[in-house]
């Protein structure tokens, strides 16, 4: 980079954080998910305010809840310092939180760059709940919301105001309405299972009681491919999220490793009904409109970049395991990874930058991630065990992936750039092939 752009980039900087864009804040630039060296913003979330005349237990016990469930959320992200409440200079349980009886120097004397506070009422079933981010520095409110809700239904308020808070920020929505699904063996058969983000509330979508595969999510987040041997063969199943509806391609051979169009109701997989493994086109009710790949070997593991116009996926046609790219409209395939012999399972970013992919280096796989261009693949998991199938979330800030740095194989997930890997969820069995939904 020149030492005109580096000043260019600056003045620009200065500007934005200047003119106080919505995304900005504290006088910074807003955060920035697309740098692999962002510095996560210190943030107070102390205990919520009840409103009442006198505070029981339990009224306690709600706010201690309610703001444990916030700050989990927000930390999940990445973006965060979660700061300890302890620390805390102030009661917030029992203060005013509006913003002229806010002492902000007690929260910058403690570090808290931003500050959450939340007033909880709650009437028999109905939950009350107003809630504030601040800008200790400035002194100011950013955003305050106020929402109403059955007491049951507390996560969901965390969920829209985590996703207000990364909003204002970051101008993107985050990943708190994305779902997980992913292939566990705990009940004795491999079956697809679905988490929402941050891995609560699992539950199981396939009670197949055989070997099921390969869980892809519809751009619309309606429907679930996946493969099962529920009839003794590799088929193809197409379900609905919501009901149950399916279709099935169960064509002689293998029918596996589905990846939807995006915006279509159309999915790519890999077909062996004329002999070779290639990849076809399929509608969402199984029929099979073209073969997309017609090369000698073996082509598996579609997957889409964001337009729609291209598919990177894993073929054999050279010998051993590797990506290609093929244009649609074109119908040329290039190779895109040379570092190794064995790169498989691809996963396109959102962005349509980079593609995420595992790939073996000493006997182990790990996750690398590289333009999709084919240059700079970067090395984002090591010494730890067995990392494969990478998923990107929706906002391309995080990568699912499964990892057997614990002994069995975990899911797990990181930042893009590889930082603050965390296991996701703890369920009986090994859990594998994560997807994140739209």
């Amino acid at each position: 980079m020149t030492y005109f752009r580096i000043i260019f980039l600056y003045l620009f900087a200065v500007i934005i954080s200047l003119t106080g864009p919505e995304k900005s804040f504290a006088g910074y630039d807003y955060i920035d998910i697309n740098s692999p060296f962002l510095r996560k913003i210190p943030i107070a979330v102390p205990l919520f305010k009840v409103k009442a005349e006198s505070v029981s237990g339990s009224d306690r016990q709600m706010s201690g809840r309610a703001a444990d469930m916030l700050s989990g959320m927000l930390d999940f992200t990445g973006y965060f310092k979660m700061l300890d409440r302890e620390s805390f200079l102030e009661d917030t349980f029992k203060a005013e939180t509006a913003v002229q009886n806010i002492d902000f120097h007690n929260w910058t004397a403690v570090g808290a760059e931003l500050l959450v506070t939340g007033e909880v009422q709650i009437r028999g079933n109905v939950f009350e709940i107003e809630l504030r981010l601040f800008d200790t520095i400035k002194s100011n409110q950013l955003i305050g919301k106020k929402y109403t809700t059955g007491v049951n239904d507390l996560r969901d308020v965390m969920r829209r105001f985590s996703g207000e808070i990364v909003y204002y920020l970051t101008g993107n929505r985050g990943v708190f309405d994305s779902r997980i699904a992913f292939v566990s063996n705990g009940t004795g058969n491999k079956e697809i299972y679905i988490c929402e983000f941050d891995g609560i509330n699992t539950r199981p979508f396939t009670r197949n009681k055989a070997i099921t595969l390969f869980p892809a999510w519809s751009s619309d987040g309606k429907w679930i491919a996946f493969t099962s041997y529920v009839k003794g063969k590799p088929d193809l199943y197409i379900s609905n999220v919501n009901d149950g509806s399916t279709s099935v391609v169960s064509n002689k051979g293998i029918n596996i490793t589905p990846a939807w169009v995006p915006g279509k109701f159309e999915l790519a997989a890999t077909l062996s009904y004329s002999g070779d493994q290639d990849i076809y086109l399929v509608t969402g009710s199984g029929k099979v409109i073209k073969k997309l790949t017609n090369e000698r070997g073996s082509d598996v593991s579609p997957s889409w970049s964001p337009d729609g116009k291209k598919m990177a996926f894993v073929s054999s046609r050279t010998g051993t395991p590797q990506i290609y790219v093929l244009d649609i409209d074109s119908g040329n395939a290039e190779r895109l990874t040379f570092n190794g012999r064995y790169n498989t399972q691809p996963s396109w970013s959102p962005k349509g930058d980079k593609i995420a992919y595992a790939g073996m280096n000493g006997g182990r796989h790990n996750i690398y991630v590289i333009g999709f261009d084919g240059k700079d693949p970067v090395q984002l998991t090591r010494n730890g065990g067995d990392n494969e199938s990478p998923s990107w979330s929706p906002d391309g800030s995080l990568i699912a992936f499964s990892s057997t740095r614990e002994g069995p194989s975990r899911i797990y997930v990181m930042t893009a750039y590889g930082t603050d890997q965390r296991r996701l969820l703890a369920i009986s069995g090994e859990q594998t092939s994560p997807k994140w939904s739209p």
